[in-house]
């Protein structure tokens, strides 16, 4: 048995920021992802290909310019440009195929994304520099919190504000909610759907290159950095309620926090009936499935998600 070591208080606000961190990173993927499928029934494997190319555009605009706003403002340009492209050229052919072809056809695209950076950017990852502002600290009493980390979680924060008033209180969040309800309808009484599954797949888009710019900072644009994110986004999708950007929101949340302090804690907990060893062993797997564990679980007892599906038209 191990002895119980006293709580780290600092060390315990430090992995619950890092848990909102991540869940909010979470959200704005899973908010695109939740979008695309609660409207257009359309499953996107590509997503993650977004989030690395809005870290490398970023990157590269800061690089040459000095400024992370230019790279912020051309890099989210730029997805909304492409995300649009592929919804013109490849997703709008596949909206009344089966699910299997939306699989097939956007895991290409992946593979497509990821030579691309290859052949643009090269093998090695890119580096966006803060400006001082926000390579600093901020001292809270006797907590010290990294001012990016700030940044990040109030960045997270107010695109869901801002999401939240588009679906719920602008003309174009009226016409997704209809979208989503009975896009025949819709159609019927003369919106252009094709425009707006264009419009909701380029704000998706745009969104998850947002996410993967923020991040940069701290881990750098890598190719296939999308790639592993992408599937615990699909657990928030799946587990938040599929078409309910209340539950992402929420679902994202919970999975980032619970990730974060289990990679952290898991080891301690399972010493309370395990030796060191055998604890230590164990931790690291047992962290990376709890995500999993959590989806499985929510999904017995709740099989359409937290929220259901007409959370996005609430």
């Amino acid at each position: 048995m191990t002895v119980n070591r006293p709580v780290d208080w600092h060390l315990l606000v430090s992995q619950l920021l890092n848990g909102l961190q991540l869940g909010l990173l979470l959200f704005l993927l899973a908010s695109g992802l939740t979008l695309i499928f609660g409207i257009m029934n359309f499953i996107n494997l590509s997503h993650g290909a977004f989030y690395m190319v809005g870290a490398f555009v970023c990157a590269t605009v800061v690089q040459a310019t000095g400024s992370l706003l230019t790279g912020i403002v051309l890099s989210l340009a730029s997805l909304l440009v492409i995300g649009a492209a592929v919804e013109w050229l490849i997703a709008r052919k596949l909206y009344q195929n089966d699910h299997l072809d939306h699989v097939l056809v956007t895991f290409g695209l992946i593979l497509v994304f990821d030579t691309l950076a290859h052949i643009i950017w090269g093998p090695a990852g890119m580096v966006i520099p803060l400006p001082e502002i926000l390579n600093g600290q901020v001292r809270v009493g006797s907590f010290v919190i990294p001012s990016y980390r700030l940044v990040i979680i109030g960045n997270g924060l107010m695109v869901g504000v801002a999401l939240y008033i588009l679906i719920t209180r602008s003309r174009l969040g009226m016409l997704i909610r209809a979208g989503a309800s009975d896009r025949d309808m819709v159609t019927a009484l003369g919106v252009n759907i094709d425009r707006l599954y264009l419009v909701v797949f380029a704000i998706g888009a745009a969104m998850a290159g947002f996410a993967g710019l923020l991040i940069a900072p701290i881990t750098e644009a890598s190719i296939g950095m999308g790639n592993e994110i992408i599937i615990i986004a699909f657990v928030v999708v799946i587990t938040g309620g599929i078409g309910s950007v209340q539950g992402a929101f929420y679902s994202a949340l919970i999975i980032g926090i619970l990730d974060t302090l289990g990679r952290s804690y898991l080891d301690d907990f399972l010493g309370l009936f395990l030796s060191n060893q055998a604890a230590e062993t164990a931790a690291p797997a047992l962290s990376a499935m709890m995500v999993y564990i959590l989806m499985a679980t929510i999904l017995v007892f709740r099989p359409q998600g937290l929220f259901s599906p007409s959370g996005l038209r609430k």
